[in-house]
């Protein structure tokens, strides 16, 4: 059996496969914890990007190749320190093989430098080789998530775009980036609503949507 191990502060957790989901390109959870991928920002799923063939679905195409890191090979992950979304910021590894920089040197992640320079050798050699999102000039994800959230505020409740859904799946927020924000509707009769911001939405018991 397959074993993910987890390293918080000294002491480590080993966790078994069955506790892996997959949120997008860059986070993920881990026993019920929230892992953001260190020093990377990766399309969201809802982005698309163009290449010289036209344009493909490059938020998908991200967040595939985690999914299929992290349930090919053993994985660590090393915390770093938490942001606003009672998310852990972490170094992460798939057997060997370092999880941020191999999504940056397959042209699936951009190199955050506004947090970190780690990636940024591997993202010079990604365009290089015009892989993936360096195919052609494209949107980086937080930009997207800056037109996006703007676009969606102008016809929200009060501004706050973001749709707290439920579901048989439980209680999901979709952020204006989402791959599903556009054919979610909000009930307010059912205890749907809308949040400000992701911090309110995780705060009042919902979560983002799994993709495995």
């Amino acid at each position: 059996m397959r074993f993910l191990v987890l390293v918080f502060a000294l002491f480590p957790m080993v966790l078994s496969a069955n506790t892996l989901r997959v949120i997008d390109g860059d986070t993920f959870v881990l026993d019920g914890q929230v892992i953001r991928v260190h020093g990377i920002d990766a399309p969201e799923r809802g982005q698309r990007c163009r290449s010289g063939a036209g344009r493909w679905d490059c938020g998908a195409a991200a967040t595939d190749y985690l999914l299929s890191l992290l349930s090919e090979h053993p994985v660590r992950c090393d915390a770093l320190g938490e942001d606003g979304y009672d998310r852990k910021i972490a170094r992460c590894y798939a057997g060997s093989i370092d999880v941020g920089g191999a999504l940056v040197e397959q042209g699936l992640a951009w190199a955050f430098v506004r947090y970190s320079n780690d990636y940024v050798a591997a993202e010079r050699r990604a365009a290089h080789r015009a892989r993936g999102i360096w195919g052609a000039q494209n949107e980086t994800p937080w930009d997207f998530r800056t037109r996006r959230w703007a676009d969606a505020a102008q016809d929200a409740p009060d501004g706050c775009p973001i749709k707290g859904n439920i579901s048989s799946n439980g209680n999901i927020y979709h952020a204006p980036w989402s791959r599903w924000y556009g054919r979610t509707r909000i009930n307010l009769s059912k205890g749907e609503r809308w949040f400000c911001n992701e911090a309110e939405a995780i705060a009042a018991g919902w979560r983002a949507p799994y993709v495995n």
